[in-house]
């Protein structure tokens, strides 16, 4: 397949148009000729040095990441940006990212396929960012207590310590989920009504806003929760006839 061809597929799918000037990062094709021809797609949660030398080894044509090299641009190839740039060419690999485009899509997100590893029926989006949304809002059948909750979330890649702001009811059934970094969206789950939020990673002012509105929050690891939207674009290109890999590198963080 061509790289031009991945790329306008995975775009399509992905719906990367709506996204032009409301995501900091840039989507899309970053490194690479178009008129490439692939046949082995390689994918990851980061775009750096690491998992460009496992893409390489596993021989890989195409690197599919959802963090990858270009945030707001790129105006010097230098330090690190040089040494990311450097381990894809010498290895003669592009690199393809998704960035707000798969944190809320409703299909391949990571929002989405957390909601489904968790057996949450998707009830609506959330996290409200620009033209669009970058997580989802669901409902758990059978309500989960907060340490099956925890544990559940343990069972996600990397996830080597879940830490909870046990703020909410005895019993949670309306969960917000957005993957990464996502506490700045407590307002909008307080207005919500939510028992709980999941997300990554928290910031300092979380602790009281969680408390202070009722809403239990799980810190499940960034990482951690951004695994799961590019294992399902995987299985996607693999409908395509394209062989793929998956590389895995924890951050614990």
């Amino acid at each position: 397949m061509q790289l031009s061809e991945f790329t306008e597929r995975l775009n399509a799918e992905l719906q990367i148009d709506q996204w032009a000037g409301a995501d900091y990062a840039v989507n899309g094709l970053q490194v690479g000729p178009e008129s490439t021809d692939i046949g082995h797609v390689a994918f990851a949660v980061d775009g750096v040095v690491e998992t460009a030398e496992q893409a390489a080894a596993a021989g890989a044509d195409l690197l599919v990441v959802h963090h990858g090299i270009s945030w707001g641009g790129i105006d010097r190839i230098t330090d690190k940006e040089y040494e990311r740039v450097q381990a894809l060419l010498d290895a003669d690999i592009a690199l393809y990212a998704a960035h707000a485009p798969l944190d809320g899509h409703d299909e391949y997100g990571n929002a989405a396929r957390l909601c489904d590893r968790l057996g949450l029926d998707i009830v609506g989006p959330f996290g409200e960012n620009g033209p669009g949304h970058v997580g989802q809002r669901g409902h758990a059948p059978t309500p989960f207590s907060t340490d099956e909750l925890r544990d559940e979330l343990t069972t996600l890649e990397g996830a080597d310590e879940i830490q909870v702001l046990d703020f909410g009811p005895a019993e949670l059934s309306d969960i917000a989920v957005l993957t990464g970094s996502g506490t700045d969206w407590l307002d909008e789950a307080r207005e919500l009504g939510v028992d709980a939020l999941i997300t990554g990673e928290g910031k300092q002012p979380a602790y009281h806003e969680a408390r202070e509105a009722g809403i239990s929050v799980f810190l499940a690891g960034h990482y951690a929760t951004e695994t799961l939207g590019v294992t399902a674009l995987r299985s996607l290109t693999e409908t395509w006839g394209l062989e793929t890999t998956y590389v895995s590198h924890p951050t614990g963080l």
